[in-house]
């Protein structure tokens, strides 16, 4: 079974978070697509309604939204999503994951839609950062 890493995103805040799904609840989100809407519950987003933008299978390549199915797909892309040309009219062949999550995904981007009751930054812990001068060796002067 799944587990999946789930990135939420806040676009009014500008802020995101990642959460691990259990496999329990993983298997609700397999066979969904790029552009489904799910229940923010999953997640401990309580009264939220998340997007799927996309995500990534275990070996690093990304869900495309043109490819159908959820296998991998060598396609020859000439822009966003996955590659973004140098040149104007440059195009490559990239292998890419089709739009259905399945099994083999581990991560997943998600937008929030829907608002809950509480506030998306009480749901998302705050990183805090080490500060530089606890961080860095203290020298002495010779």
């Amino acid at each position: 079974m799944a587990i999946f890493k789930i990135v939420v995103s806040d676009p009014k805040s500008k802020r995101a978070g990642q959460f691990d799904v259990d496999q329990s609840k993983a298997s609700t989100l397999v066979g969904k697509r790029i552009g489904d809407e799910f229940d923010g519950g999953l997640v401990g987003f309580a009264g939220y309604t998340l997007r799927i933008r996309g995500g990534t299978d275990k070996d690093g390549f990304a869900m495309h939204s043109d490819m159908q199915g959820a296998g991998r797909k060598k396609a020859l892309l000439s822009g966003k999503p996955c590659f973004y040309p140098e040149i104007k009219g440059q195009r490559k062949r990239k292998t890419v994951c089709g739009s259905t999550v399945s099994e083999s995904i581990v991560q997943i981007n998600t937008v929030v839609e829907k608002y809950g009751e509480k506030p998306f930054e009480e749901l998302v812990p705050k990183k805090e950062k080490p500060a530089a001068a606890e961080a860095a060796p203290e020298e002495k002067a010779a």
